[in-house]
């Protein structure tokens, strides 16, 4: 997918800002949201396992490359948390602020809120749970932006914009985007995290297949059928989404789902 990304760089570099902005949606946004999943894979270290995390970690700074926003080591510290405080007010940091809940509560709120979406998964954890930054976190940014000027250099701020712009519009209203919300928004009450079984699943890397990925967090993605498969029983009767396109349109359309729709936990002050 990096060198794919690569190659459409090269041959859109003196399209239209029309036509680059429908590659940026419909391609270039569609295989960067995928290589944000692969980032998530390698955030449980499954691409070459847990005795080799620093091969995980390397693989993860490539294929952040595409993407344009250096976020690959700062996801890994932050969604690990997501796995282990699940629900925590503080350390879950994929729950949305009362804030956000209580300006984005109407169908025009949430379309919005779903529109900026990229833009609160980013920055809430600063606001919710700063850390102090890494020296891995500072060579990612150092090696990303390093990338950008190449791109810059010898493609043009085109090719910068497609990156940047394809990244940020497939993490908001885009039918790959619809995990975000599908994931753990109760759609049904009492049901904490859902699992989607349609086809987008073949390139995001079964990311779809979520309460199965929390129950197992060191299988990789290409496994999680089959952990559906031998463990039917407990799966199979769960609730659970056939299109994410739908979640969204349900979510801006349900006046009793929006980003307060969550179970939240108070914080117990372990960290």
């Amino acid at each position: 997918m990096v060198l794919v990304q690569f190659i459409s760089m090269y041959f859109l570099r003196n399209v239209s800002w029309a036509v680059l902005l429908v590659f940026a949606y419909c391609f270039g946004g569609v295989i960067n949201h995928s290589l944000m999943l692969s980032i998530h894979e390698m955030a449980h270290n499954l691409a070459f396992g847990y005795s080799r995390p620093t091969a995980n970690r390397i693989l993860s700074l490539i294929a952040n490359l595409p993407i344009g926003i250096p976020f690959a080591i700062t996801f890994k510290y932050y969604h690990l948390e997501h796995h282990r405080y699940q629900g925590d007010e503080k350390l879950d940091t994929d729950i949305p602020t009362y804030v956000e809940a209580k300006l984005f509560s109407t169908t025009f709120g949430k379309f919005i809120w779903i529109c900026l979406q990229p833009f609160f998964y980013a920055l809430r954890p600063m606001f919710v749970y700063p850390k102090s930054p890494t020296a891995l976190e500072l060579f990612n940014t150092i090696f990303q932006l390093s990338f950008n000027v190449f791109i810059y250099y010898f493609l043009g701020g085109h090719m910068v914009s497609y990156m940047l712009l394809g990244s940020l519009m497939a993490m908001g209203l885009h039918p790959v985007a619809g995990h975000f919300v599908s994931e753990h928004y109760m759609f049904r009450k009492g049901f904490e995290t859902y699992s989607y079984y349609g086809p987008l699943n073949w390139i995001t890397f079964n990311v779809g297949y979520h309460n199965e990925h929390h129950d197992f967090p060191a299988v990789p993605g290409s496994r999680l059928p089959m952990v559906k498969k031998i463990a039917h029983e407990y799966y199979d009767n769960l609730p659970h989404h056939n299109s994410w396109s739908s979640v969204l349109y349900d979510f801006v359309m349900d006046p009793d789902i929006g980003p307060y729709a969550r179970i939240v936990r108070k914080h117990k002050g372990f960290e």
